[in-house]
């Protein structure tokens, strides 16, 4: 028994050495053993062998982690997907859905292409809706530690980012519904993840694929404006500006442009919509906030106890050597962030640029922690930030019941932040705007059923704004509903529609201005719904009749967009 071991020991070498003979691989200047004089004992694996071993394992861990990591924040949006109801802009673009186009009032184009896929696909549930931001939450975790290991970071680093990244209010919120601002950090973090690569020694021609990325995103957000004009003046005023000599960044651009273009188009058709509606936001809706205060409230979105990450991140840009190579990423989040400042944007729009701060930050920690041995401050940083995330969870996520919530959101005062300039009532706008539609529908419905067939055969639907427009056209066909008609953003463009106007059922409408256009007003009910924003509740509801002029005369009066 002792010989055939010996005997299959012999085989393996002289079977290891005749691959070694003809591939040249690990050859050695070293004698060869005739067969009979080859060790019993396997030689032991050259080191290089064993370093990449050790490589391939750690980057296999490391990815696991991230992945565990990914996967998490993709089934905790899944799992919390239905616990409250439809947001209003989700129902909004569900109708932008089914009018297709290049250009919309409020939004740019893409979001309606996103939301029409969803629907053709999986169908009108949440869940449906709900899929493509979901997977915008594990995409970004994915993206933030891929910049950690492009920057240097190992381990730790990947996992704080991962952690940080997971964790974040803000990210929390744009996850929970389908929405334009779920995507854009993924673009902007795109457009990122292309020019580190250049700078790590990439082809040129990547500059090809930075265009189609922002290009594509445009069309998602037109904030990536102020990104990319931001990432221009960061190239421009740093050692960067070697890479505007090079014509492929200039045909990225001409991409990006070329993407842009039909949407761009649209608007001049339609004389720049999307202006007159942020110059009234900023004027009705947008609620005020100071310098100071839109930094301050930075701290709140991506949570209190992660901003010295984004610190460390400015820190490593900015400052070190190991981020020197990216000085002009640290530069574009500081014109991105003067731009905000300057245009009085909501504090919300900074948020696609974080990721990259996290990761810078999470090196730089990293580094600092293996250069002074402080292998305590590993755990003392990832359980208060694990802990507090949690704890912050609830007021960014619909995870507990509504009351719960209110409560909750309530002991924390979370109502203090406001992007908004109106009360959110018992709970924080985002969560309020989950609540009212279909009960607003079943309302509209009874008092449409309530009419002569007559009068239902020529009744129009008017709503107040695309919200109670979106409900009705969302959930209204399974009640025998007419299409909604609204003179809010895009609905005000669709139209009037073919109704005679003769008889309409007016949703949260001004009553004097009904009085003005028709002679003959009645108010019918009243919806209440304690949960949802104060302007959703307490909402009339009237019938009106004998229009003093043609609805499709009186429409342009009674056009808002903002």
């Amino acid at each position: 028994m002792r010989q055939d071991r010996i005997d299959e020991s012999k085989g393996a070498h002289i079977s290891m050495g005749n691959w070694r003979e003809k591939t040249g691989l690990f050859a050695s200047s070293e004698p060869q053993l005739a067969p009979n004089e080859l060790p019993l004992e396997p030689s032991p694996l050259e080191p290089s062998i064993l370093e990449g071993i050790a490589d391939t394992t750690r980057l296999a861990s490391n990815a696991a982690l991230v992945g565990a990591f990914a996967t998490a924040a993709f089934a905790l949006h899944l799992l919390t997907a239905n616990r409250y109801g439809y947001f209003r802009d989700e129902l909004y673009y569900a109708a932008c859905g089914q009018h297709l186009a290049w250009g919309y009032v409020d939004h740019a184009p893409l979001i309606a292409v996103i939301c029409w896929f969803a629907r053709r696909l999986l169908g009108d549930s949440l869940y449906a809706l709900r899929l493509a931001p979901a997977l915008s939450a594990a995409a970004k975790v994915l993206l933030t530690a891929w910049m950690v290991r492009e920057f240097g970071g190992r381990r730790f680093a990947q996992l704080l980012a991962a952690v940080v990244v997971f964790f974040c209010p803000i990210y929390l919120t744009m996850d929970s519904f389908l929405s334009m601002n779920s995507f854009e950090p993924l673009f902007w973090m795109g457009c990122l993840a292309v020019a580190i690569r250049i700078v790590k020694g990439g082809s040129l021609r990547l500059w090809l694929l930075f265009g189609a990325i922002a290009g594509v995103g445009i069309l998602n957000k037109h904030s990536t404006l102020f990104f990319g004009l931001a990432f221009f003046l960061a190239l421009l005023f740093t050692s960067g500006r070697r890479y505007l000599r090079n014509f492929w960044i200039w045909f990225g651009a001409l991409i990006a442009f070329l993407i842009f273009l039909p949407n761009l188009w649209w608007e001049i058709a339609n004389q720049f919509p999307t202006i007159e509606v942020l110059r009234n936001a900023a004027r009705f809706k947008n609620a005020p906030v100071s310098w100071y205060g839109f930094l301050g409230e930075q701290a709140l979105l991506v949570h209190p106890l992660a901003f010295p990450v984004v610190l460390a991140g400015l820190w490593f840009f900015f400052v070190s050597q190991e981020g020197r190579a990216y000085r002009f990423l640290g530069w574009t989040y500081v014109f991105v962030l003067v731009q905000m400042l300057a245009l009085k944007g909501r504090i919300y729009y900074l948020a696609p640029i974080y990721p990259m701060l996290f990761a810078g930050g999470a090196v730089w920690i990293e580094s600092r922690i293996e250069e002074r041995g402080w292998e305590w401050a590993r755990q003392a940083i990832l359980i208060p930030l694990a802990v507090g995330g949690i704890v912050a969870a609830p007021l960014a996520l619909p995870i507990l019941p509504v009351g719960a919530a209110a409560a909750y959101c309530n002991f924390w005062d979370i109502h203090k932040v406001r992007v908004e300039n109106y009360d959110s009532g018992r709970l924080p706008q985002f969560f309020a705007d989950m609540f009212g539609w279909p009960n607003q529908v079943k309302f509209v419905a009874s008092v449409y059923r309530s009419l002569p067939a007559e009068d239902r055969a020529q009744c129009a639907i008017l709503a107040a704004n695309y919200g109670e427009a979106g409900a009705i056209d969302y959930f209204g066909p399974s009640y025998g509903l007419p299409r909604a008609i609204s003179p809010h953003n895009n609905y005000y463009l669709w139209g009037p529609g073919d109704p005679s106007g003769n008889v309409v059922i007016a949703v949260g409408m001004d009553l004097g201005k009904l009085q003005l256009l028709f002679a003959d007003v009645q108010k019918a009910t009243t919806i209440l719904d304690p949960y949802a924003v104060p302007d959703e509740d307490n909402l009339p509801v009237y019938i009106c009749r004998n229009p003093r002029v043609p609805l499709s005369d009186a429409w342009p009066s009674l056009k808002f967009f903002g």
